[in-house]
């Protein structure tokens, strides 16, 4: 096994891309071993700048046109397009920072998962840090708990909108706990799962990790919310426009494909792969498991739009 990290990276017009590519690289035990995969979607290519950044050859860069971009599902497809074999995977945001030794931590963490299931999935929302005075404060968790996604009970089932949002809530445990929902801003696994589960480039951003999560356990990957996730999340702060959002600004109007209809298109999608006939192909669900199993599992029975707690009021 070449123990080599592909870390898939898509970034939208963000400031904080040089500062986590340098913060991943710095914080990690054996940062010879990453490999960055780059989908920097900006006005102009910061080619330059990563060919002078000390590990560029480490780096596989594809710069996309702002204009030209369809989202963040279809920028994640591209960067899955630059793996080349390596062991794992690690998708992540483009503003993020990173505990030192992260990268044995979560190498570590999957070893002992593998105890559990032959293809783990290490996935919840991270912590959140904040930048003050021009440096990285977060504060790591006590360990008492893991963070678990569940369904946001403001975004019930509908015959017309499968589409949910998702919370982290607590459960107080030693050992991570299997979920049903994959954080796509967190992703650690083998890194097979990119030939197996190829990201879905017709989605655009909401129900991304819907259909992540459900063709991964249909196709027999099982998803871990970790004990510890060595690595955090710039959370944009409240009352802030969302400017670098894809379907904002004056770029929006000029893309051939609006943000209202890949919206729709993807709603659509999502519909047939949870509720119709699974989307037959390399983006629809696997045949390792049903989707009977997954709402037995899950407590999430998309087909008769029911949602239950599998956790019986647990979480906190």
């Amino acid at each position: 096994m070449n123990q080599h990290i592909f870390i898939s990276l898509a970034s939208y017009l963000d400031p904080m891309l040089f500062f986590t590519l340098n913060d991943a690289f710095s914080k990690a035990t054996r940062p010879e071993l990453l490999r960055f995969a780059v989908v920097d979607q900006n006005r102009s290519s910061q080619r330059e700048q990563i060919a002078a950044l000390p590990f560029a050859h480490q780096i596989r860069y594809l710069f996309i046109d702002v204009h030209d971009t369809l989202g963040v599902s279809w920028a994640r497809n591209q960067a899955f397009s630059l793996y080349d074999g390596e062991q794992f995977l690690l998708q992540i945001d483009s503003h993020m920072c990173f505990e030192p030794g992260w990268d044995e931590s979560l190498r570590r963490q999957h070893t002992l998962l593998l105890a559990r299931s032959a293809k783990p999935i290490l996935s919840t929302y991270p912590y959140r840090f904040d930048m003050v005075d021009g440096k990285p404060q977060y504060t790591p968790p006590e360990g008492k708990t893991v963070l678990v996604l569940r369904p946001h009970p403001e975004t019930p089932l509908t015959a017309s909108e499968v589409v949910l949002r998702f919370l982290a809530k607590h459960l107080f445990t030693d050992q991570p706990v299997a979920g049903c929902h994959i954080a796509a801003g967190f992703v650690f696994c083998c890194g097979n799962f990119i030939e197996e589960v190829p990201y879905d480039p017709y989605l655009y951003f909401h129900g991304e990790e819907q259909s992540l999560a459900v063709r991964a356990y249909t196709r027999g990957w099982d998803i871990f919310h970790p004990l510890h996730v060595p690595l955090y999340h710039l959370y944009k702060a409240a009352n802030t426009p969302h400017e670098t959002h894809h379907w904002h600004g004056e770029v929006a109007s000029q893309r051939a494909f609006t943000g209202t209809y890949l919206t729709a298109r993807a709603a659509s999608r999502l519909n047939r792969l949870l509720c119709g006939d699974g989307l037959p192909g390399a983006y629809g669900l696997g045949t390792v498991r049903t989707m009977e199993q997954f709402a037995a599992f899950s407590g999430i029975n998309y087909r008769l739009r029911q949602i239950t707690d599998p956790f019986n009021g647990q979480l906190c």
